[in-house]
Parts: structure tokens; sequence; C-alpha cells
């Protein structure tokens, strides 16, 4: 029914939306970008290994825990007036009101396709840190 296939395509474009912060992370940490006080912290996954990790960073993982839950549970057509599946804008026009139905469904599809490719990186990302080949493959290795 259309309300399950509304369910799964919010879902899709939720995990898009993080799979896109992931890999955008992941380059960024690997260009060798930091936060003050976290020079030394690796990235991939060498980043959990606690032991190593200054204060800072500890302090850090309730932020973590606190935005998982934020986008869990918070993230949610609050007002419900959400034009499509993933829409939060709950109210807010950031422009988006004032573009065509054709720009919105191209931006849309858009959103939806980077999302997907995201997804099919930071997996393959991790799977070949584990397999200890990203330089093979002319990414740094962590």
């Amino acid at each position: 029914n259309q309300e399950y296939i509304d369910r799964l395509r919010e879902v899709e474009t939720r995990h898009g939306r993080c799979a896109m912060l992931a890999v955008t992370g992941w380059l960024t940490t690997a260009a060798g970008v930091r936060l003050p006080g976290m020079e030394d912290v690796g990235f991939g996954f060498k980043a959990l290994n606690m032991e190593g990790l200054p204060m800072e960073v500890r302090g850090c993982i309730p932020l973590t825990l606190a935005t998982a839950f934020f986008l869990s549970f918070v993230m949610r057509d609050a007002t419900g007036e959400s034009e499509f599946p993933g829409d939060y804008r709950n109210g807010f026009d950031f422009g988006w009101d004032k573009q065509s139905a054709e720009w919105k469904e191209k931006k849309r599809a858009i959103e939806l396709n980077n999302g997907r490719a995201a997804q099919m990186g930071i997996l393959g990302i991790m799977v070949h840190e584990q397999l200890g080949n990203l330089d093979q493959l002319g990414l740094p290795t962590p």
C-alpha cells in the first residue's frame, strides 16, 4: 500500500542523508582536517580506539549519541505539513516553496541518487578498510 511505500522512501532518504554526512566526514578526516584538540586522532575505524582518545574526544561520545537520538525520534514531520516522505521542514520555508514542481522533483531525485551513491560509498570504504587495501584503491590508509 502507499503508506508502506512512503515509509520506505522516508527511510531511504534518511539513510541517504546520514551516508552523505558519513562519506563527507571520512573524506574530510582522510584529508587531514582535524578539530582543535583532536589532531592525533586517527580516522576510520582507528578513531574508535578509546585508550588513545583525548578527553575532549571522549566527551563527544554523548553528543554523538544525542545526535543519533535526535535523528531517530525528533526529526519527524511534527506539523503534518510535509509535501513528501522525508520533508522535515515543519513549516519553515528555505526557498523551497517558491520553486516550481519540476524543480522540486528534480532536486528530490538528485538527493535520492546522491544518497544511494553515498550509502554504497561508505559501505565500500568500510569493507576495504577492514580488508586493508585502501592504499591499492588510491585512498589514504588510517
